[in-house]
């Protein structure tokens, strides 16, 4: 078997009965503005209204559901981190997270009420994959990847498939779909289930500018990391490298990845916020960034957009929606 065969559509169906009655189906939105502003129909789906404020929840629950270990390991910057605690609490597990020491203190806090332990490490310095790997080797906990994994994959995957269903109840057939991308999970299992339902459609993946591995990755036919040194607000989305299930999922199944700058970020935030009342994060931000600047050619098409996540810290959130309105101002 291939290693991208290790997950398919029918494992996204699997988990969408997993996962019912337990994930949220997130509304899929549209506004005639943004709509008048991208020049093209956009439904935008609002995973900061899932459960822990982010779509990592659906394949935290789906992976660990399908576990007899009562104690779960994972590392994250923070969404995972809280999919986890939340998925190890409803299903009686104990979960120990690596976390860096720089995560959004929102999500840091979030991560402990739920009552995970948090093992700190510095991002740069430590190595988060070690860290993890050796408390799974000393206390027996098995380890939840937060996106190389099949079942996290078609967790995600839910997400693609209901934006499918809710198109087609609103009587649409998009041409193209845009997704936030770290480690790729996410639009891994995106790209499985709207190709399935929709075969012609081109799925992208978006990044921050300077944390392009996958577009680079897309165009060399192999995995590559992106350059070292940069920063972006983006927290969740900036993994070194695509993982390499993901990526063999997303070399077959990616029309493309495009990049966006934190400015270009800033105002989407600001735009969900003011457009469709949604607090949204910079990493879940990216896709609706994407289609606002014009990163990709949307016009006169029906596209799909991922709102990944809204877990952010009060005062970054303020500065951020503050520094894209005097940009426009300006």
């Amino acid at each position: 078997m291939m290693q991208d065969e290790a997950v398919g559509y029918d494992a996204v169906e699997a988990a969408a009965a997993r996962l019912a009655g337990k994930a949220r189906r997130t509304p899929l939105l549209n506004d005639p503005a943004i709509d008048e502003r991208a020049g093209c129909r956009v439904l935008i789906k609002a995973e900061p209204l899932q459960r822990t404020g982010s779509f990592k929840f659906r394949g935290a629950y789906n992976r660990i559901s399908s576990l007899d270990a009562p104690a779960i390991v994972a590392y994250s910057s923070g969404n995972h981190a809280q999919g986890v605690a939340m998925a190890a609490r409803m299903l009686g597990r104990r979960a120990t997270i690596v976390m860096p020491n720089d995560a959004p203190r929102i999500k840091r806090d979030a991560t402990r009420a739920l009552g995970a332990e948090i093992v700190g490490y510095e991002r740069g310095r430590d190595v988060r994959e070690e860290i993890g790997d050796a408390i799974a080797a000393e206390t027996g906990a098995v380890l939840v990847k937060p996106y190389d994994d099949p079942l996290v994959i078609a967790g995600q995957g839910t997400v693609g498939l209901e934006m499918a269903q809710q198109a087609r109840e609103a009587g649409f057939t998009p041409e193209l779909a845009v997704t936030c991308c770290g480690g790729g999970g996410l639009t891994a299992g995106i790209a499985l289930a709207l190709r399935h339902h929709f075969p012609a459609i081109g799925v992208f993946a978006a990044e921050p500018h300077g944390f392009d591995d996958h577009r680079r990755s897309l165009e060399a036919g192999e995995r590559r990391p992106h350059p070292t040194g940069s920063t972006s607000i983006c927290d969740a989305l900036l993994a070194p490298m695509p993982g390499e299930l993901t990526f063999a999922l997303n070399r077959r199944l990616l029309a493309g990845a495009v990049t966006v700058t934190d400015e270009e970020v800033m105002e989407a935030m600001a735009t969900a916020f003011e457009r469709l009342k949604l607090v949204v994060e910079p990493g879940g931000a990216v896709a609706l960034a994407a289609v606002l600047a014009g990163a990709l050619d949307c016009r006169g098409k029906t596209v799909l957009v991922v709102l990944s996540g809204g877990n952010v810290d009060a005062d970054l959130y303020a500065r951020c929606l503050a520094r894209a309105r005097s940009t426009t101002s300006d």
